[in-house]
């Protein structure tokens, strides 16, 4: 009799975990509000489980995963240009994300999964052009409690 009960406590569980998880939406764009070839938002806090959708509100962006800027145990990412992506972040950590075409010109965005677990190692990855500008402010807001 109490295996059922068990069962059913744990299905209830898993689903009001789904129904908790947010959806984050970051449009990628020509001209935001911190100048040309941005991320906007270029800097999100979310929970493990919770979706990331990137939105190429304008054309020939793209979102991907910078190498060295991922969780242990992460799945990397890329989208292609000019179509939305949506990903779920379960890895505790950050996650660095760029614009492949427009990387050098700073087009970067940071995630922070629950505890930036991984924070030194993506802060020691060498970045190219205006992309370690960006970063460092974004790095500063990752250690923001």
């Amino acid at each position: 009799m109490k295996l059922p009960l068990i069962a059913a406590a744990i299905a209830l569980l898993s689903i009001t975990g789904a129904a908790n998880a947010e959806e984050h939406i970051i449009q990628m764009l020509n001209k935001g509000e911190k100048g040309s070839m941005v991320f906007q938002p270029d800097f999100v806090r979310a929970a493990p489980g919770d979706t990331i959708k990137f939105v190429p509100t304008d054309k020939t962006h793209n979102a991907e995963i910078i190498n060295g800027m991922l969780p242990d145990g992460a799945e990397p990412f890329k989208g292609k240009p000019s179509e939305e992506i949506t990903v779920t972040l379960t890895k505790e950590g950050v996650y660095g994300v760029k614009c492949a075409p427009h990387y050098g010109m700073g087009m970067v965005a940071l995630i922070v999964v629950g505890k930036p677990v991984n924070l030194e190692a993506a802060e020691a990855v060498k970045q190219i052009g205006k992309a370690k500008t960006v970063f460092a402010g974004l790095f500063t807001e990752a250690t923001k409690n």
